[in-house]
């Protein structure tokens, strides 16, 4: 009996401290996207492949049109992608909940202005559309360029299976690496929910293609920016890399 009773009492400290280690803040527990639905909000990545004879046409457009379409919901950002891509255009929607983007979605349908002016003309330009559904880490916050103008980078890393449990820690060390020092300005860090599972997107900001080289090759050369880079790449997949141009239209820009 007397070692029954002890291992009720094991178990329950067990449990107890699990609990007060997420409470805590592990990094394990708090870096997936479970916390984040708790306040609901999501970020909506969308990228749209366009027509190469029609790209200029489509981005006037929108840009003409946009403000319907902001008109039902908040946009974050809106860019061409000028490298690691051609004839794309990327965008950010910001959702409160998922009710939330149902409504919008479909007040869109029945809004005649929208489908009139927009809708049946973009669609023709393009060749295929894309979306995920993210949360952004809790260790991240959306931020603001340093001014106007520069360029955006979308790091997309696919890591390998078994999630943020497996890799969330040397992960953020590897961003803030590059973060804490100054390495380009880090925007936001959105983990993928609904898309291809275990990829996280880090979007920076450069003050140009040619800024960005630079810091590049200078963080190259540090020592705590290559061992962070090196124990999170045992973690990693693939990786993808595109620079862009923030649209006239774009909150951020």
């Amino acid at each position: 009996m007397f070692n029954v009773e002890e291992k009720k009492k094991k178990t329950s400290k067990l449990l107890r401290l699990k609990f007060e280690s997420k409470e805590k803040g592990d990094p394990r527990a708090h870096f997936g996207s479970g916390p984040q639905q708790k306040h609901r909000t999501f970020y909506e990545l969308r990228t749209y492949c366009i027509r190469p004879d029609q790209n200029a046409a489509f981005l006037k457009l929108t840009n003409e049109k946009i403000h319907l379409r902001t008109a039902h919901s908040e946009l974050v950002g809106y860019w061409s992608v000028e490298y690691g891509g051609l004839n794309k255009a990327f965008h950010i929607w910001k959702y409160d909940s998922y009710a939330q983007r149902a409504e919008v979605r479909a007040t869109l349908a029945q809004d005649p202005a929208w489908v009139s002016e927009y809708l049946s003309k973009a669609l023709p330009m393009l060749t295929s559309q894309d979306n995920e559904v993210t949360y952004m880490v809790p260790w991240s916050r959306l931020q603001s360029p340093l001014q106007e103008g520069g360029v955006y980078e979308l790091v997309s890393f696919q890591m390998r299976p078994g999630g943020p449990a497996v890799w969330g820690k040397a992960f953020q060390a590897a961003i803030n690496a590059h973060d804490a020092p100054g390495y380009g300005k880090l925007i936001g860090v959105f983990h993928c929910e609904f898309g291809l599972q275990n990829r996280v997107h880090a979007l920076w900001w450069f003050e140009s293609p040619d800024h960005r080289a630079e810091i590049r090759h200078t963080a190259h050369h540090d020592a705590r920016v290559v061992a962070a880079v090196r124990n999170n790449i045992v973690n990693l997949d693939s990786q993808r890399n595109q620079l862009m141009l923030p649209c006239p239209f774009s909150p951020l820009k």
